[in-house]
């Protein structure tokens, strides 16, 4: 018996179809795009599970004391120190240098309400730990899901952010909540 078609079967029987392959890069970053209900980290979960695709997402360490943190840890659960100020971009650079496989996934809008920036701590970890940017999506619309091809960042904001853009203007992913999706856009980027 094939455990990732029992996986997928209750994705299936709800219509849900991851549609493309998994990028052959051990470690990236994987924006998970749109972001505007809390279902949709659920969803991504088990579509990830369904392919077999091991990703990890970061979670405030407090969630991880106790038996849930072991189950969410089995999710891939990456402890964040959130209480004090730390620097979470560095911790997460360190993270994907101490490991071989790492698919780091973020939200970048950072909330699921209408943001008119996305916050750029995907882009300085990319890029300070040297690994692509690989842009994911969830489409309610068509009930898919899937991921482009790695996008190597050079460092010139603007460039990058363009073809990041292109890919999802061609992708053109609907959010459960599509009125709750705002711009691709970077602060950074205004200042350039």
């Amino acid at each position: 018996m094939n455990l990732d078609a029992v996986r997928s079967l209750p994705l299936r029987l709800a219509g849900w179809a991851f549609e493309t392959p998994l990028p052959e890069e051990k470690k990236y970053v994987c924006l998970a795009v749109p972001h505007t209900s809390n279902w949709d980290g659920v969803l991504l979960l088990a579509l990830a599970g369904s392919v077999g695709m091991k990703m990890s997402f970061m979670i405030k360490n407090d969630w991880l004391r106790g038996p849930m943190g072991t189950i969410l840890r089995r999710f891939g659960a990456v402890g964040i120190e959130r209480s004090r100020a730390t620097n979470v971009v560095q911790a997460m650079i360190d993270e994907l240098g101490r490991r071989d496989e790492l698919a780091l996934v973020i939200p970048p809008e950072g909330t699921r309400s209408r943001a008119e920036h996305w916050k750029s701590g995907f882009y300085h970890i990319a890029l300070g730990a040297k690994v692509p940017v690989v842009p994911g999506y969830l489409d309610y619309r068509r009930k898919r899901a899937g991921m482009g091809e790695p996008i190597w960042l050079t460092g010139d904001v603007t460039a990058d952010m363009t073809r990041i853009r292109a890919f999802y203007e061609a992708k053109a992913p609907v959010g459960r909540y599509p009125d709750q999706y705002g711009p691709i856009r970077l602060r950074e980027e205004d200042a350039a």
